[in-house]
């Protein structure tokens, strides 16, 4: 066990003041690391110490690992949290944080770096008696001829992933054989481009898929729980716009017959920290697709339906204090919903940096808000665009639909475009009410109103 004193947030924004937040619960000092756009962040002004550790540019700040190790050294912090996004998923950065003698608070360098590569991944779940989607065995080969048999055997229409990828970079639908070598062949284009990694793979497309992530906790020494599930599959471009807890339609019987593999997989990978298994879900079938190593930006839902703090967690886990949460210990009460706040224009979806000139947070009961900003202050044009998350609770999913839109009439942003009325409009949708969207509703819904 080693006593964390003082903690080092690599990242900004929201996620930065929550961790900031529980560390000031656990009274850990904390070190704020920012850029020089970044000086009135909320959390760095409230931190105990602040370093500056480069220009606005991400590669030359929060994703420059010597200077993000470097503000560790001169700050004497214990450890480094790397929030999500940035650094957080980067088996090379965790191993340089332990090598120059710090705690990553996240999973191990090489468990980091075998779930990173997406094919990796899926054999170990394989193996764990995860189910998986239907593909490829590895990464696709030069040989035109296999693709195309691999395909055949997969059925159409196929799915090209690149393996070391996400966020719908390197990810092409094949419809016909006709155009699956031209498809593989961008895919790979993509993928060296956005991840350095020509790789890519092939895997049976869904048509009409949910996307269902299962939260797990584990200490790396055997002990692991999961905590319920989550939809996320109100998305847009393959990006997350709601998430909620716990998934409907999905039964008792459902979560705790995959929590228990996913639970089972942790053991057997050897896992530390929290973690997230993602599957596409169809007609009562879970397919896993890949694991986040790392907190989740929807983690929140989770936090409301089980009571369970999962950035203590990962703190005390880092710490070597074990899981001391058994199974039987997790709770899941009622129903919670997060909407993602943008600076953006909600019906063109462009980027709307700038300053806030009225900002008024939502209240009352089952009401969290998770947010950086402030009146006064200034979105800047560098980085996501994500400025909050707006997340409810309430007893059932219709109570909590319905808390939502009267927190989401009560919340004021001016000064910028955001996408409130974006959220205002699926929380009054009649599919979403019902719980029958997939992952491809949303565009579909957007597309109308064009």
């Amino acid at each position: 066990m080693r006593k964390i004193k003082k903690i080092l947030i690599a990242n900004r924004g929201e996620i930065a003041l929550r961790i900031l937040r529980c560390c000031r619960e656990m009274d850990i000092r904390t070190v704020a690391v920012h850029s020089a756009a970044d000086r009135d962040l909320k959390h760095v002004l409230l931190a105990d110490e602040a370093v500056c550790i480069g220009p606005a540019a991400a590669p030359k700040s929060y994703l420059s690992m010597s200077a993000l190790i470097s503000a560790a050294e001169v700050t004497q912090a214990d450890a480094i949290h790397p929030g999500y996004g940035f650094l957080s998923e980067n088996a090379d950065f965790a191993e340089g944080v332990e090598q120059s003698g710090f705690i990553f608070i996240g999973p191990r360098p090489e468990t980091i770096r075998m779930m990173g590569s997406k094919t990796n991944a899926k054999a170990e779940m394989i193996a764990a008696g995860v189910p998986c989607v239907p593909g490829s065995e590895g990464v696709l080969p030069d040989d035109e001829a296999k693709c195309h048999e691999t395909a055949n055997q997969v059925g159409y229409p196929v799915l090209i992933k690149a393996a070391s990828g996400g966020g719908g970079r390197g990810m092409h639908v094949v419809r016909s054989p006709e155009t699956l070598i031209e498809k593989i062949q961008m895919a790979r284009v993509e993928a060296q481009n956005a991840f350095n990694d020509p790789d890519v793979f092939m895997e049976k497309y869904l048509e009409t898929p949910r996307h269902v992530e299962f939260q797990v906790l584990a200490d790396g020494e055997g002990h692991a729980v999961h905590l319920g599930e989550r939809d996320c599959s109100m998305q847009r471009r393959n990006q997350k716009v709601v998430e909620e807890s716990p998934a409907p339609g999905i039964t008792p019987e459902q979560r705790a017959e995959i929590g228990s593999l996913c639970v089972a997989a942790c053991k057997r990978i050897g896992y530390r920290g929290a973690g997230t298994f993602e599957f596409l879900y169809e007609n009562g079938k879970f397919y896993f697709i890949e694991m986040n190593t790392r907190i989740q930006v929807e983690h929140p839902v989770t936090e409301m339906v089980t009571g369970v703090d999962l950035i203590r967690q990962q703190i005390q886990i880092a710490a070597g204090q074990g899981l001391k949460l058994q199974q039987d210990d997790i709770p899941f009460i009622g129903h919670a919903i997060e909407c993602r706040i943008n600076a953006e224009d909600p019906e063109k979806f462009i980027p709307s940096p700038g300053k806030i000139d009225k900002y008024h947070a939502p209240g009352g009961p089952g009401v969290r808000v998770d947010s950086h900003i402030y009146s006064g202050y200034s979105v800047p044009p560098h980085y996501d665009s994500m400025i909050g998350k707006l997340i409810v609770h309430g007893r059932d999913r219709p109570a909590a639909i319905a808390r939502m839109k009267q927190a989401l009439s009560e919340m004021v942003i001016e000064g910028i475009k955001c996408n409130i009325p974006l959220q205002q409009r699926i929380m009054n949708d009649k599919v979403f009410a019902r719980g029958e969207h997939n992952i491809h509703y949303l565009e579909k819904m957007l597309n109308r109103s064009v």
